[in-house]
C-alpha cells in the first residue's frame, strides 16, 4: 500500500526519513542528538515475508529470528551518542555499520530529492541501467575478466622492470650452492646437535658408564647382580614352607633379566664412546659454518632450510623468466579475448535494457506533463580495447522536453520542474527491478502540481500494489492516492 506522511513545514515528516536512513547504516554526527540529551536512539521493525533476500542474508550471518508463528521478522536498533560514537544492533546482536548497510539495502530504498541530482553521474545512470537490465551475473564476469587480465599485465611488467638478471642469479647460485653443502633438514640438526653434546661430555659419559657396569654386574667386589642370586637361593631354601615366597622369586628372576638386558645396553653405550678430539673439532667447525650462515641471511639455523629453498624457487622463477615472458603475452592475449567476449555480452543486454528504459520513460514523460518528450540512452562504445571492469561502453541519459527539439544530455537540462519530473519518470520506470519490499519517497513530486501531481500519486499508488510505499509530500493531489 501507499502510505501518505504530510503536514506543515518543520513538523517533522523528513525527520521519519532521516531515521531511517540512519537506520541504514548512513554517517551520523553528534547533531542529530537533541540538545541536552545523552544519545538517540533509532529502531525499526521489519517483517520478512516479502524479503526473502533479507531473510537469506540474516540466515547466513547468524542473525535470523521468527516472531509468533514461522514468519522471520528483524529489528534495527542504532544508538547516537552525544559524543559522536554510534552502535548498532540487528534482532538484540551487535553488528557493524558496514553490516547494517547490507542488511538495509535488502529491506529499504530511499528516494529524496537528492536523488535527482545523483542522476545527472554518468556512473550512477551506468548503475542505474545495469540494475534495470538486471546485469549483474554478466557485468560480474566482465569485472572478474578485467582483473583477470590487469593481474597478467602486473606480472609482465614486474618480470620486464627486472632488466638483465645475470647479476642477479649469479649472487643466488653462489648462495644457494653454499647452503647446499651443508645438511639443513631439522633430522640432520638434531642429530648434529646431540652428536655434540655426546662428544664434550664423553669422559664424563665413560666414567658413568664404567662405574655403573662394575656396580651392577662387575667380577670384583659386591655387584648387584651376585647379591640378586644369593637373595634368590636363600628364599628359594624356605619356600617350600611358605608357597608366597615363590612369587617373591618369580620378581626378582624378571628383575634379574631385566638387569641383564640393561648390562647389555649399558655395555654398547661404552663401546660406542670415544675419546675422540678430531672428530669434536669437525662438529664444532660445522656447527661453526651453520651460524656462520645464520648471521649472513639474519636467520636462525632453524631457519637456513627455508631460505635455501626460498632461494632456490627465486632461481627457478629468474631462470624461467624469458620462457614466462613468452607465455605470459599469449596469456594475456587470450584474457584480453575472455574479456572482449564477456563485454559483448554485457554490451547486448545494456543496449537491450535501454531500449526498453527509453521506451518506458518516454512514456511517462508524456504522462507526466511533458507531451512530446523524449527520453533516449547513449550508448557510446569505448575507443581502446583495453579491458575495463566496467564494460566496453559508456552511458549517457538524454533528454528532448519539447517535440521538435533534440535530445540533450540530462545534466544539461535548465528547468527544475522538468529535471523532477523526468527524474521522477526514469525511477518509476525502473522501480520493481529488484527484490527490495519498502520503498520511501521524500518530496520526489518537488517542482510540479495540477494535473500532473495527480498522476505521479496514481503511480506510487500503483507502485504500492505490491511494494509498502511511503511517501513525504505536500501536494493534496498525491495525498489523495494514498491508502492511508
Amino acid at each position: 500500500g501507499l502510505t501518505v506522511i504530510s503536514g506543515e513545514t518543520g513538523a517533522g515528516k523528513s525527520l521519519l526519513v532521516d531515521a531511517l536512513g540512519l537506520l541504514s547504516g548512513l554517517r551520523a554526527d553528534s547533531g542529530v542528538v537533541r540538545h541536552g540529551a545523552d544519545r538517540a536512539e533509532l529502531v525499526a521493525d521489519f517483517t520478512l515475508d516479502d524479503a526473502p533476500q533479507a531473510a537469506d542474508w540474516l540466515r547466513d550471518n547468524e542473525l535470523d529470528e521468527t516472531g509468533d508463528g514461522d514468519t522471520p521478522v528483524c529489528q534495527i536498533r542504532r544508538v547516537i551518542r552525544a559524543d559522536g560514537g554510534s552502535r548498532a544492533w540487528v534482532n538484540g546482536r551487535p553488528v557493524t555499520l558496514g553490516q547494517l548497510g547490507e542488511l538495509a539495502g535488502r529491506l529499504v530504498e530511499i528516494h529524496g530529492q537528492h536523488e535527482h541530482q545523483a542522476l545527472m553521474a554518468k556512473a550512477s545512470q551506468l548503475t542505474l541501467l545495469d540494475a534495470y537490465g538486471r546485469t549483474d551475473a554478466a557485468r560480474g564476469a566482465v569485472e572478474a575478466a578485467a582483473r583477470a587480465w590487469s593481474a597478467l599485465l602486473r606480472e609482465r611488467d614486474t618480470l620486464m622492470a627486472q632488466g638483465d638478471v645475470s647479476d642477479r642469479i649469479g649472487w643466488l647460485e653462489h648462495q644457494h650452492r653454499e647452503l647446499e653443502r651443508e645438511a639443513l633438514d631439522p633430522e640432520a640438526l638434531a642429530k648434529l646437535t646431540a652428536d655434540h653434546r655426546r662428544h664434550a661430555h664423553a669422559a664424563g659419559l665413560i666414567a658413568a658408564c664404567e662405574a655403573a657396569f662394575a656396580r651392577i654386574g662387575g667380577d670384583e667386589g659386591p655387584s648387584l647382580t651376585r647379591t640378586l642370586q644369593q637373595v634368590r637361593g636363600e628364599l628359594q631354601r624356605v619356600t617350600e614352607h611358605e608357597p608366597r615366597l615363590g612369587e617373591v622369586d618369580a620378581m626378582l628372576d624378571n628383575a634379574a633379566i631385566q638387569i641383564d638386558e640393561a648390562l647389555v645396553l649399558l655395555d654398547r653405550v661404552r663401546d660406542d664412546l670415544d675419546l675422540d678430539p678430531s672428530a669434536f673439532e669437525q662438529i664444532e667447525s660445522r656447527i661453526g659454518r651453520l651460524h656462520e650462515l645464520a648471521r649472513k641471511h639474519r636467520i636462525a639455523p632453524e631457519q637456513l632450510a627455508a631460505t635455501r629453498d626460498g632461494i632456490a624457487a627465486e632461481l627457478e622463477m629468474l631462470r624461467g623468466a624469458g620462457v614466462r615472458l613468452e607465455t605470459l603475452d599469449l596469456e594475456i592475449e587470450t584474457a584480453r579475448k575472455g574479456w572482449r567476449k564477456a563485454a559483448d555480452v554485457l554490451g547486448k543486454a545494456r543496449r537491450d535494457a535501454a531500449k526498453s528504459l527509453s521506451s518506458k520513460t518516454t512514456e511517462l514523460i508524456g504522462e507526466l506533463g511533458m507531451g512530446g518528450g523524449r527520453f533516449d540512452v547513449a550508448i557510446e562504445p569505448l575507443d581502446e580495447d583495453r579491458p575495463d571492469p566496467n564494460g566496453g561502453e559508456r552511458i549517457e541519459f538524454l533528454v528532448a522536453a519539447n517535440p521538435g527539439q533534440p535530445a540533450r544530455a540530462l545534466r544539461k537540462v535548465a528547468s527544475g520542474g522538468e529535471l523532477s519530473r523526468i527524474s521522477l519518470a526514469i525511477e518509476v520506470a525502473a522501480f520493481g527491478m529488484d527484490a527490495v519490499p519498502t520503498m520511501v519517497f521524500d518530496e520526489v513530486d518537488s517542482g510540479i502540481g495540477g494535473a500532473v501531481a495527480e498522476i505521479v500519486g496514481q503511480k506510487l499508488r500503483a507502485l504500492g500494489a505490491s511494494r509498502q510505499v511511503l511517501c513525504v509530500t505536500h501536494l493534496a493531489q498525491v495525498a489523495a492516492q494514498g491508502h492511508a
